[in-house]
């Protein structure tokens, strides 16, 4: 029987960790297992869950590790052990994969379509320069893009703070045109009395969705917002599991799902969370502002997921000012873009190769990205 065998995690630039999984027949399988901003603390759940159930067992005992990780604590859910545990069980589906020479694809069912569309982010983290960077982006091929809606919002703004998020979504609109799909991200900081005002107000500009208009433990609100407006409605990159999910499935409100692959329990919850939107008529887009391999994990959900509609993407997001996600590759074609289209990898596992003395060499530095800490003009913690 092949055995897991050692483990290692790499912390490096901008704001990942990589978790490097070898087995006793020399088989080696790589994952993504990160929080943003709390790297230390998943690297050290990481590395309980290696010690108290996975060092000494079969590698292909997916399932069966993915219960034992989840159950066995008997605390369980949240962002810090889900994704650990979504980490280990992309290794442990690239180790599966490679060992039987097929993409993960094939062993989720095979692929129901040929290539995976991805959008582009512009404007940064407080939008501004969206319509310039849009019209670049759509020049260089790409068919769909995402912006944030907003900087800090107070609970109650004003009119001006409205109209400026309409305004700059209305000059994106001008400077594409209407063949591009423009979708528009609340990022949480957004209270559901001006979700309501800014959801009406964006309309007009017929964005491509509403991503998360309210912060997830506000979900119980999605039905009044969505009462204000007939844009698609998008949210879950912060919902862990398919139990997550399931009230925003029974309410019948949202459009889009966003779970992702680093945090919600990796591939295996993210192909439940899938099958389980696609009996609810709702789209799956996962969400991935990471690195190479969380992507290639994602890849390999949309190309199995008959309701998988677009994939995010992190290359030259604002947030990979020092390294960016083809740097860690060592064939970067593997995520060479097409019309706003990524081909399905067809090599064995996750479909890339790790450039593992790239990865060693960064994670020699220091590494300690933290989200920032916004506040409001009175002093007052703002939501990021």
């Amino acid at each position: 029987m092949t055995q897991i065998t050692d483990y290692e995690l790499f912390e490096v630039p901008p704001r990942w960790l990589f978790l490097r999984v070898e087995t006793s027949d020399g088989t080696v399988g790589w994952g993504e297992p990160v929080v943003e901003g709390r790297a230390k603390t998943v690297r050290t759940a990481v590395e309980e869950l290696f010690e108290t159930y996975l060092l000494g067992e079969d590698p292909g005992r997916i399932e069966d590790h993915w219960q034992r990780m989840y159950r066995g604590g008997f605390y369980r859910g949240g962002p810090v052990l889900m994704s650990a545990i979504a980490g280990v069980d992309q290794a442990l589906w690239d180790i599966r994969g490679k060992q039987l020479g097929v993409p993960v694809y094939d062993l989720l069912g095979g692929p129901v379509r040929d290539r995976v569309r991805v959008y582009q982010w512009v404007g940064g983290d407080r939008p501004a320069d969206v319509a310039e960077q849009a019209a670049e982006k759509v020049d260089a091929g790409f068919t769909a893009l995402k912006m944030n809606a907003t900087s800090e919002l107070r609970r109650v703004d004003t009119p001006a703070a409205v109209d400026a998020a309409a305004d700059r979504l209305g000059a994106v609109r001008e400077a594409v045109g209407d063949e591009v799909d423009v979708g528009v991200d609340f990022h949480g900081r957004v209270a559901k009395s001006m979700a309501k005002r800014l959801a009406a107000a964006l309309e007009p500009h017929d964005p491509f969705f509403v991503e998360e208009p309210v912060l997830p433990e506000h979900n119980d609100a999605l039905p009044r917002i969505a009462e204000h407006t007939t844009t698609p409605i998008a949210t879950g990159e912060r919902m862990y599991s398919r139990w997550d999910f399931k009230e925003v499935f029974e309410q019948g409100t949202v459009d889009v799902v966003q779970p992702d692959l680093s945090h919600a329990g990796g591939i295996t919850e993210c192909k439940k969370i899938a099958d389980m939107a696609e009996a609810y008529d709702v789209a799956l887009a996962p969400h991935c502002p990471l690195g190479p391999i969380a992507l290639a994990s994602c890849i390999q959900v949309d190309a199995s997921a008959p309701n998988a509609l677009i994939q995010e993407q992190s290359l030259d997001i604002h947030y990979n000012e020092t390294s960016d996600v083809l740097e860690y590759l060592a064939d970067p074609s593997v995520f060479e873009y097409d019309d706003g289209y990524v081909p399905l990898p067809d090599g064995p596992g996750l479909g890339v190769e790790i450039d593992e003395a790239y990865v060693r060499e960064q994670a020699g530095g220091d590494v300690d990205w933290h989200s920032p800490v916004w506040r409001h003009d009175d002093g007052g913690v703002a939501e990021w």
